[in-house]
């Protein structure tokens, strides 16, 4: 029952690029939700995102939810970015293991300072005032099948608010580990944000009325106007499948070095290639990477520091990625700071 389950899910996770790459679909630009596509968790991020295949803790609900299946700990985890233009990410997750099974629930919040409204006419303020924020919430599920293969599964509720409209959704994913059991070499798979197209539906008219024929020259809601709700198109939203490798480079005792490579599939843009490594000496945690095929310096790195106290062991990790000519200076790059607390 176990290899039956293996295989399905394998073939499952294997397929899913085909279907991405089956159907036309936008490339840059036409593609919603976007901030389900920004990694969380500073050592991930520090690796160059090149993830998949390395992810063994709870930020797996983000990266590969079959990663949380090895856990033998119950965990607790938060994370926040700081972004250019002064949007900010927030994160948090927890999770509930018997060391076989796991469960984890998590947030994530994508969020601004307020914006002028602006005139078309004019071209100037008006006074008011909007914002924009991003809301998922969702529930991961991994299990551990024998001791070299896990897998996980994981649904989530989205929310995008933007000035006085807003969409809600849902999106799944999938997940599975293997480990090779030489040197630690383990392959990961992902497919995330699988879920259907959302539309904003706006009635500027408020005659209860959307997406009215413009072209049609009759005056449906008798307000005096001919049709002036425009047709809102359907968005996808970004779905994209991971497909890496990693293994241990050295490993002495506590003290190791790792490296991974990843391919990833993203909807609305070219494949991408990510490779990044860790290394461990003692409580110190140093990382680097970089994402090939990107529009903006794909380069990244980070530290973390791992801290035993008696409530649990700590993980304090920083990341640094550079946004080439989006960010004014190092300062106002992206930077994420993250903790991981085991209990």
């Amino acid at each position: 029952m176990k290899k039956r389950m293996i295989i399905i899910i394998t073939i499952a996770l294997v397929c899913v690029p085909l279907l991405i790459v089956a159907k036309p679909f936008g490339k840059t630009g036409t593609v919603a939700l976007q901030f389900l596509k920004l990694g969380v968790d500073a050592r991930a991020v520090g690796m160059g995102e090149a993830y998949t295949a390395v992810t063994d803790d709870i930020s797996s609900v983000y990266w590969n939810p079959a990663g949380l299946a090895p856990a033998f700990e119950n965990q607790v985890f938060v994370s926040h970015t700081n972004w250019p233009a002064d949007i900010m990410h927030e994160f948090g997750a927890a999770t509930y293991t018997n060391g076989v099974s796991t469960i984890a629930l998590y947030g994530s919040v994508l969020h601004m300072d307020d914006m002028d409204v602006t005139e078309e006419e004019t071209l100037g303020p008006t006074g008011e005032k909007f914002t924009c924020s991003d809301i998922a919430l969702g529930v991961a599920f991994a299990q551990q099948f024998t001791n070299k293969f896990s897998a996980g599964v994981g649904v989530k509720y989205l929310r995008e608010n933007l000035y006085e409209f807003d969409i809600n959704s849902y999106a799944v994913d999938l997940g599975s580990m293997y480990n090779t059991g030489w040197r630690n070499i383990k392959i990961g798979m992902a497919m995330r944000n699988f879920g259907p197209d959302i539309r904003f539906r706006v009635d500027d008219d408020d005659d209860g009325s959307y997406d009215e024929d413009p072209f049609d020259l009759f005056d449906n809601d008798g307000d005096g106007l001919i049709d002036e709700d425009r047709i809102e198109l359907e968005s996808k939203i970004p779905l994209g499948f991971s497909l890496g490798i990693s293994g241990d480079i050295m490993r002495q005792g506590n003290n190791y070095m790792i490296a991974s490579f990843q391919m990833d599939n993203v909807i609305d843009r070219t494949e991408t290639w990510n490779m990044g490594a860790e290394v461990k000496l003692s409580n110190l945690f140093l990382r680097g990477g970089y994402q090939f095929n990107y529009d903006t310096n794909g380069f990244s790195a980070g530290v973390g520091w791992q801290v035993p106290t008696s409530l649990g062991i700590f993980n304090i990790d920083y990341a640094y990625t550079s946004m080439g000519e989006l960010a004014e200076s190092f300062i106002k790059s992206a930077h994420r700071v993250s903790i991981k607390m085991k209990y």
